[in-house]
């Protein structure tokens, strides 16, 4: 049977109808990481008065909910929400390639969930091309813009920037997002070529010629302009579909994140100020997170995850049948997720929840089994004050989605998958 889907509403107020095809250089397919990265690493092995430094000249945005948004992350209910854009604006000069832009598209958008316990971190992907209903919202420049049907996503930061996409993510999900920040093109490549290159997996030729892409079968290191190329493909991977271009990145993002947390970056100050003022120059943040104090609180509540403790997945979707091309949102699959979300709910993926644009890389060593924390010295066996045992702490429960819903951890070793249409 069909999945039962959300059909969002019709074209009766719709702003920008069928939305022209910009040209292929045009299309961002951003390194979000890079943002979960400096998230990572800002603060948490970085003193406070270098969290200020990088901070004193990054440009904020006011969100609608900011006086709502506690500065230490550890005190939100129910975990902290932060949503990462990624927009294909540039400065004049630019590494990326040269051309007019048509407007300013949020072509990447990742919300991340930090657990409560700070024992999860989950990155939702929401596809460029998905269609909603959004609500009326106060844009960055303090503009009112009133509810909207049948919006593709991408268009909102174009439309309020990013107090806009924070609220239609908010509506969607029914999360409070307090935290916000949107990277460039030029950050993405800044960041890449501070890591000195990250490994992904093709199992495939990827041959792209809108973005230059042009990978053999095999591994590669990609830094710099090679990286974003690779994460902007559409044409060179799986089926060709947005869809499959979001679980070709999370091959990116997974090695990333596992070179960042067991590749030694975290041991190497120089290497992590690159990253953070690399993303942080190149990033708007709202003022929520902009703040010294926010960003070492973050990365202190980051600081003990390992990869497989972060988990990528694709808001789930079905095809528009309205227009080709396009996506709606798949109803039941969509209130599975967003009602862990909301319960602050430990969860796994099924074991077929591998993308489009991606597959298990079986050549791959097994992922190490995490380490036993040693017993603390407390001088005792156990036993609480009047020589009794004390209770053993209850084990979370733990939630497997439906395979439908796709996605992976950063601890699994996968590899892009070329497509016949590149």
């Amino acid at each position: 049977m069909p999945q039962q889907t959300r059909t969002p509403g019709r074209r009766g107020a719709a702003r920008h109808g069928r939305l022209r095809r910009r040209g292929p250089f045009r299309a961002l397919v951003t390194l979000v990481a890079s943002a979960l990265a400096v998230l990572l690493v800002s603060g948490a092995s970085l003193a406070a008065i270098t969290a200020q430094q990088l901070t004193s000249s990054v440009t904020s945005v006011a969100l609608d909910n900011e006086t709502a948004a506690p500065k230490e992350i550890s005190a939100i209910p129910g975990g902290a929400n932060i949503l990462l854009i990624g927009s294909d604006q540039r400065d004049p000069g630019s590494a990326v390639d040269a051309g007019v832009v048509d407007g300013v598209r949020n072509d990447v958008n990742i919300l991340v969930h930090l657990s409560e316990d700070q024992t999860q971190l989950t990155a939702v992907s929401f596809p460029r091309d998905l269609m909603i209903d959004r609500p009326a919202c106060t844009g960055d420049d303090g503009a009112a813009h009133p509810a909207a049907t049948y919006q593709q996503f991408n268009t909102l930061y174009g439309d309020g920037g990013i107090s806009c996409t924070v609220a239609a993510v908010e509506s969607m999900t029914g999360l409070s997002v307090y935290y916000a920040g949107m990277i460039t093109f030029d950050g993405v490549i800044e960041m890449s070529n501070a890591l000195g290159g990250v490994d992904v997996c093709v199992t495939q030729r990827i041959r792209d010629t809108d973005t230059g892409l042009d990978l053999s079968a095999g591994t590669h290191s990609l830094q710099g302009k090679d990286a974003l190329e690779f994460l902007r493909t559409r044409h060179g991977v799986g089926d060709g579909s947005d869809l499959a271009r979001i679980s070709s990145q999370q091959v990116f993002l997974s090695s990333m994140m596992r070179t960042i947390i067991s590749g030694g970056t975290l041991g190497s100050p120089t290497t992590l100020y690159k990253l953070a003022s690399a993303a942080l120059g190149n990033m708007t943040l709202s003022s929520s997170l902009s703040s010294p104090d926010t960003l070492v609180s973050l990365a202190l509540a980051l600081r003990n995850l390992t990869p497989a403790d972060i988990v990528f997945v694709q808001y789930p979707v079905v095809d528009d049948p309205d227009q080709a091309g396009r996506v709606i949102p798949a109803e039941s699959d969509a209130a599975v997720l967003e009602a862990a979300l909301q319960a602050d709910q430990k969860f796994t993926l099924g074991d077929e929840a591998v993308g489009r644009g991606s597959t298990v890389d079986e050549s791959a060593a097994p992922a190490p089994a995490p380490e036993t924390p040693a017993p603390a010295a407390t001088g005792t066996t156990g036993a609480d004050d009047a020589g009794t045992t004390a209770p053993a702490e209850p084990a979370p429960v733990t939630t497997t989605l439906p395979s439908t819903i796709t996605g992976q951890t950063a601890a699994e070793a996968t590899c892009s998958v070329g497509s016949s249409r590149g």
